[in-house]
């Protein structure tokens, strides 16, 4: 009597092919999100008025407010461009993660 395969489609894989598979794999993923992690990614506002630099792992590294930024009769201004900086900060964070670890996730969200 022959045995069916575990998983069927596999192409005859063993287990322990498998597991090496996804060792490496998980060796690979590990090594690319160290290289974001070690990379900063700066986020600028309009006009530069307002920078943030950020660690790859989302840590404010730095914070740079020009004084023209600073205006005491409109500190909504200043949030805002606070905010824009920020958020170009992590969304350049969030697509260098996805350009790199993208390509081991697709398919699986």
């Amino acid at each position: 009597m022959s045995r069916r395969p575990a998983f069927p489609g596999m192409g005859g894989m063993n287990m322990q092919q498998m597991m090496k598979q996804a060792k490496k794999l998980q060796e690979q993923m590990a090594q690319e999100q160290q290289t974001i992690t070690e990379q900063e990614f700066v986020g600028k506002s309009a006009d530069d008025m307002v920078v943030a630099t950020f660690t790859g792992d989302r840590h404010l590294k730095e914070i740079a407010i020009k004084p023209d930024a600073i205006d005491p009769e409109d500190p909504d201004m200043l949030q805002d461009l606070i905010i824009d900086a920020v958020n170009k900060g992590l969304t350049q964070i969030d697509q260098a993660t996805q350009a790199s670890l993208g390509k081991y996730t697709k398919g699986l969200m």
